[in-house]
């Protein structure tokens, strides 16, 4: 408890004493974090296409706008960091690593100043890191804490006439019970409120220590609904003003010592990551290999491809001027086959170079089996984590089209159980313990990853798995991470293991544009072999989370 109190101290001395109330002190440019642009884990364009149309767009990468706020730090020509949440888009994951690289800015005697017209729970966590927040007399904001809204499908089901057969191992995985139950299970209800009240706990305190205020006083607050208008914001001193954004302008001014806004040197953190020069020799790589998305065995440019990936990794490895590895993990997890060449290749890179995994949002299931193994690893608070379990579901719907299309379907096959899987009917009792005996060899496989990786017995990780789920900070308390940090931490590590002084990044894959692979898309196989011209069947395909009906072609 003393320490919390002299972080709360010295967070309020800094508070206090900030260069920031001196009125021409700042001589420099001012780096702005206000972009309609996204922040991604890899960046680049963006394209889809909905009912409403077509959307297009693009995306910073997370590790661009990392390096930018390194070099602010220590950049003279840099005086300030300007955050706008108003128009700034991240993640959950993504914004905690801002927030550390704002508080490196600020470690370094870099001011930051943040404002906005409205703050929610993830605005406020980011702005809250800056050394001045300042808030629109006439916005918006509200800190209600997290929440997760789940559907229970049975009863529609049921009305149709569809039966969901879920096969599992793992109490607490529950993607699929959302099919079979009208209710949450005891089990996901546990897990939930675990998992949200870890992640919210590392945020009110995070916010408080930098704020100069109490954890408990920030909880109290919220649950009453205290904090409304933008007054009682400054009342409780979660903001430092109220200020109207031509107001925010001539603050600004004040710092800079002049009285026409027009300057103001400004740069945005797109243009200025632009500028941060990849230095270091091109013999001394430090590789950072994504795996952002579902992991399948054939998909587009937002899912991970398992025998794409491995090829990379493949290449990565094979390359000698790479001299460590920062394997970025950004993924729920999926099919049990492409996990697995993933897996593999990473163990045959760690044998080469070290290998440092590096978690964003997600490394959940599949996500988790193909980095456990990894030198070190490296997760935020916030990252979903674990979900060590296999499940599967097997729909049944046969008599749903009987009954509402009046179509009936009958199988016909060369052997008893010719048509499993097959969705026409319910599994029998022995096609359910052939399924059962497939899950219960993913998972016994699985925990023998994470056993090896992370050097534990079978039945330590037997109790941390059973498809849990694990906030990053309980996943490093527990055993299943080895370090808080960022992209920019786990790149700094790998260096370190390789004993590299100065280096040059290199990403790997290389980001595809979406709208050129959508319009190519077609061009290939346009002789498709006999094998695709026969009628569909159905299989059941293995995952790490679950077993979908995917057509065979024979």
């Amino acid at each position: 408890m003393k320490r919390i109190h002299l972080l709360l101290f010295l967070a309020a001395g800094l508070l206090s004493s900030s260069p920031l109330s001196a009125e021409g002190f700042l001589k420099g440019k001012i780096l702005r974090l206000s972009t309609g642009s996204r922040i991604s884990e890899q960046g680049g364009s963006d394209f889809g296409i909905s009912l409403s149309g077509i959307s297009t767009g693009n995306s910073i990468s997370l590790l661009s706008v990392e390096r930018a706020l390194e070099k602010a730090a220590e950049d003279k020509d840099i005086a300030l960091v300007y955050l706008n949440t108003d128009h700034f888009s991240a993640g959950m994951a993504a914004a905690e690593e801002i927030r550390a690289g704002m508080v490196r800015c600020r470690e370094k005697g870099k001011p930051v100043v943040a404002y906005g017209t409205s703050f929610g729970n993830g605005s406020y966590y980011l702005a809250s890191a800056a050394d001045r927040v300042f808030m629109n007399p006439k916005g918006d904001g509200t800190l209600s804490g997290l929440s997760s809204t789940q559907m229970f499908l049975k009863d529609l089901l049921d009305t149709l006439g569809v039966e969901i057969q879920l096969i599992r191992h793992g109490k607490f995985k529950s993607a699929g019970e959302m099919y079979i139950r009208n209710d949450i299970s005891p089990e996901n209800r546990l897990q939930y409120e675990k998992l949200l009240g870890s992640i919210w706990s590392s945020m009110v305190c995070e916010m408080s220590s930098s704020r100069g205020l109490e954890p408990d006083s920030l909880m109290r607050w919220i649950d009453r609904l205290e904090p409304t208008a933008p007054k009682d914001w400054e009342k409780y001193g979660l903001v430092d003003g109220l200020k109207y954004r031509d107001e925010m302008e001539q603050y600004l001014c004040h710092l800079f010592g002049t009285k026409d806004p027009s300057k103001l040197s400004v740069i945005g953190i797109d243009e200025y990551a632009g500028k941060v020069k990849n230095k270091g020799p091109r013999s001394k790589k430090v590789a950072v290999i994504y795996a952002d998305g579902e992991i399948v065995r054939s998909g587009g440019s937002s899912d991970i491809v398992g025998e794409t990936l491995s090829r990379e990794i493949a290449k990565v490895r094979a390359d000698s001027s790479v001299k460590a590895v920062v394997f970025r993990v950004n993924s729920p997890g999926g099919e049990v086959v492409a996990a697995d060449m993933i897996r593999r290749e990473i163990e045959l890179l760690k044998k080469d170079k070290p290998v440092v995994a590096s978690y964003g949002s997600y490394a959940a299931s599949g996500g988790y089996l193909i980095s456990a193994g990894c030198d070190s690893v490296f997760t935020d608070n916030s990252t979903l984590t674990g979900s060590i379990g296999v499940f599967g579901m097997i729909p049944s719907y046969g008599d749903a089209v009987k009954k509402h299309l009046h179509v009936n379907m009958v199988p016909i096959g060369t052997n008893v159980h010719s048509s499993m899987g097959s969705g026409i009917a319910p599994l029998s009792e022995e096609e359910t313990a052939w399924y059962q005996n497939q899950i219960e060899g993913i998972y016994d496989d699985f925990v023998g990853v994470v056993c090896d990786g992370r050097g534990m017995t079978y039945d330590e990780v037997d109790a941390l798995a059973q498809g849990r789920v694990w906030a990053g900070k309980d996943a490093l308390e527990i055993g299943l991470a080895d370090r808080r940090g960022t992209i920019l931490d786990a790149i700094e590590c790998a260096a370190s293991l390789a004993g590299l002084d100065s280096y040059r990044l290199a990403t790997y894959p290389e980001k595809k544009d979406p709208l050129k692979e959508f319009l190519s898309s077609g061009k290939e196989d346009k002789k498709p072999p006999l094998v695709k011209s026969l009628k569909p069947g159905f299989n059941a395909v293995a995952r790490m989370d679950y077993f979908y009906i995917d057509p065979i072609r024979f």
